[in-house]
C-alpha cells in the first residue's frame, strides 16, 4: 500500500541525511521525497511516499519522531489530503503532430513551455493518476526527457 508521510524537520545541515539513512538502514524504499523550507524559514516540511504494510509504516513513522531534528511527522494515508507533483517532459514533436500534441495538454490543463524545430517541453501539475495518464498517452509521440518534482502534500483541514 501506497503510504504519503509529512515530516516537519529544523532547517539544520544533515536533517536529510538522517531520514534517508533511516530507511537504508531499515531496507525501507523511498518513491519519492520532497523537502523544502516553510513559511518559517527555521523548519523544513518534507514530503515521502513509499510502500509497505501499515504496521511497517507505523514503524517507519515511530523511527521519524525519535529524530533529534524531527517536530511533528503525519501519515497523511489515514487523513484527508491534497497532494500535488509537477512534472516537465520533453516530446518529439513534428509539424504533422505538434497540434495534436499541444491539444492533449490543453486537454490536460498542461502548460506549453518551450517550443523547438524538433521537440516541446510541457509543464503539467496534478495528482498522480492524472499524471500517469498524460505520460502514458505522449508516449506514443516520443518523451525525450523528462523529470518529475515528487509529492507536495497538505491536509486539508
Amino acid at each position: 500500500m501506497r503510504h504519503t508521510i509529512s515530516v516537519l524537520v529544523e532547517n539544520k545541515f544533515g536533517v536529510l541525511t538522517r531520514v534517508a539513512g533511516l530507511f537504508s538502514g531499515r531496507g525501507y524504499n523511498i518513491d519519492s521525497l520532497n523537502v523544502a523550507p516553510t513559511h518559517d524559514a527555521t523548519l523544513s516540511r518534507m514530503t515521502i511516499v513509499t510502500r509497505g504494510d501499515d504496521t511497517t509504516v507505523e514503524q517507519i513513522c515511530k523511527q521519524l519522531e525519535k529524530l533529534i531534528d524531527s517536530v511533528k511527522v503525519i501519515n497523511y494515508s489515514k487523513t484527508d489530503y491534497i497532494d500535488r507533483e509537477l512534472v516537465l517532459v520533453k516530446v518529439s514533436a513534428s509539424g504533422a503532430n505538434r497540434s495534436e500534441i499541444c491539444q492533449l495538454a490543453e486537454l490536460f490543463r498542461a502548460k506549453v513551455v518551450n517550443v523547438e524545430a524538433d521537440s516541446i517541453v510541457i509543464e503539467i501539475t496534478g495528482a498522480e493518476g492524472k499524471i500517469n495518464q498524460f505520460l502514458s498517452l505522449l508516449k506514443d509521440f516520443g518523451i525525450l526527457d523528462l523529470t518529475r518534482s515528487g509529492v507536495v502534500a497538505l491536509p486539508r483541514v
